[in-house]
């Protein structure tokens, strides 16, 4: 089954538009334009999800004591996470917008507003007073902001994967798009080395009460980064012929909800696994085991660090495989591991070593980076280029909400009441969805994508 392709009217309009179009074919074809997208949609993705794993790390640290001092540490707790979902409520509200404005107006510029907010409002956190200073107002601002990131990183993905695989050569999409997909764990390699790094050298006290807010301020500095990569990057050529020929949708969200449901809703449901096992491995497996275990936070976040090479290695090996065995296999493949891991994952973290600790959060993360890295060609080969913006980021982060918002929540509640192998129940009833998805969909490396 082939994407129909998407053709120009024969007008005069089509005559005095071809210097456009052969500008933007060489920009598909020129090394040097493939490598500078490859960086840029990297680059964007990993400095996006680092401002939004800080707040992850944050809310399982401290932020409980920061802004909810008044609660008891289990509803503390429930509190903070819960501040931590909203950005994920948030986030398909962020596809909608954003998503609207990329299948109109274009990838690149989109990028660039996805970026700024995301980074705003991740420093405005670690500016912002605590409860002892602000009382109520405190945690207020804190959902208003962590709901401004979840829009923001709501528009994120689905354009900096639509760059990679919009400009990628023929039969090498997953292999371009890989590089978007290795954003999170460099991004989240990034904020859990620097929680590491103040935990070690700053006294307990020092890094409650204000060691936490550097890794939010550093946010300042890797938004003029991230800008001056993406404002040096062209619009992608398979967008460019769609405007040429005058044929963007002019209600993208719309038409994907009439024409693409059965895509959008398996999508959303083949990306649950992957966001339930790493908020699961890395949010909550963070405040479980610093809370409950006792195991120092400074060990914790090195062992997080060791498991996010696991999933830089999964998610790149799966991702470019995929362009010879296809999207589905591999993805398949990944819930089916992780239906499987579910079982062992806290049984080896009640343990308490170190070692075997490793290996619980290595092999979740790794399960989760095989079903992930094809992902980042999967889902935009879905739809078509008119609506492809808005349809894979939609699919993306309303996966998001049911797998990544609920999880850590969950989580606390089934540990409180039922013991933490209850959770590890939970991860395979999330990998066993996702696996019911993905059988459902088809393979889409052939399709053309114009």
């Amino acid at each position: 089954m082939r994407v129909p392709l998407v053709r120009s009217e024969t007008t005069a309009e089509e005559n005095t538009s071809t210097a456009g179009k052969q500008l933007a074919q060489g920009a598909q074809s020129s090394p040097e334009s493939l490598r500078r997208v490859a960086v840029a949609s990297f680059v964007g993705t990993a400095i996006e999800f680092y401002d939004f794993y800080i707040y992850g790390t944050a809310a399982a640290l401290v932020l409980n004591q920061a802004f909810f001092p008044t609660l008891d540490p289990v509803n503390a707790t429930l509190a903070s996470f819960s501040t931590y979902a909203v950005a994920f409520a948030a986030r398909p509200i962020g596809s909608v917008i954003f998503g609207h404005f990329g299948d109109r107006v274009g990838r690149k510029s989109v990028l660039v507003a996805s970026l700024l907010l995301m980074g705003l409002s991740t420093a405005l956190v670690g500016l912002l007073p605590g409860y002892g200073t602000l009382g109520v107002w405190a945690p207020l601002l804190l959902i208003l902001l962590r709901f401004l990131q979840g829009i923001g990183l709501g528009g994120e993905w689905g354009g900096a994967a639509l760059l990679a695989v919009e400009h990628a050569p023929s039969g090498k999409r997953g292999l371009y798009a890989a590089f978007p997909q290795l954003g999170p764990s460099v991004g989240f390699f990034a904020a859990t080395g620097v929680f590491w790094l103040l935990s070690s050298v700053l006294p307990d006290e020092a890094f409650r009460g204000w060691g936490w807010r550097v890794p939010f301020l550093l946010s300042f500095l890797l938004v003029g980064v991230g800008l001056f990569v993406r404002l040096r990057i062209s619009e992608t050529p398979v967008f460019a012929k769609v405007m040429e020929a005058q044929e963007a949708s002019k209600a993208p969200t719309l038409d994907v909800l009439r024409r693409h449901p059965r895509e959008l809703l398996l999508g959303a449901g083949g990306m649950v696994v992957a966001y339930g096992l790493f908020y699961t491995a890395t949010t909550y497996c963070l405040a479980y085991a610093t809370g409950t275990l006792r195991v120092p936070r400074t060990t914790m976040l090195g062992l997080s660090l060791a498991g996010c090479l696991f999933l830089a290695a999964g998610t790149w090996l799966a991702a470019t495989r995929s362009d010879g065995d296809g999207r589905r296999k591999l993805v398949l493949a990944g819930t089916g591991l992780s239906v499987v891991w579910g079982f062992v994952l806290f049984p080896l973290l009640d343990t308490g070593r170190p070692a075997l600790i490793a290996l619980a959060l290595g092999g979740a993360l790794f399960c989760m980076g095989v079903v992930y890295g094809p992902m980042g060609a999967y889902l935009p080969e879905l739809f078509g280029t008119n609506v492809r913006y808005s349809g894979a980021s939609l699919a993306y982060n309303l996966g998001g909400v049911l797998g990544g918002a609920v999880s850590p929540l969950v989580a606390t509640r089934l540990q409180a009441a039922f013991g933490s192998s209850s959770v590890g129940w939970y991860v395979s009833a999330m990998a066993v969805v996702s696996l019911v998805c993905v059988s459902a969909l088809p393979e889409t490396r052939e399709r053309e994508l114009i």
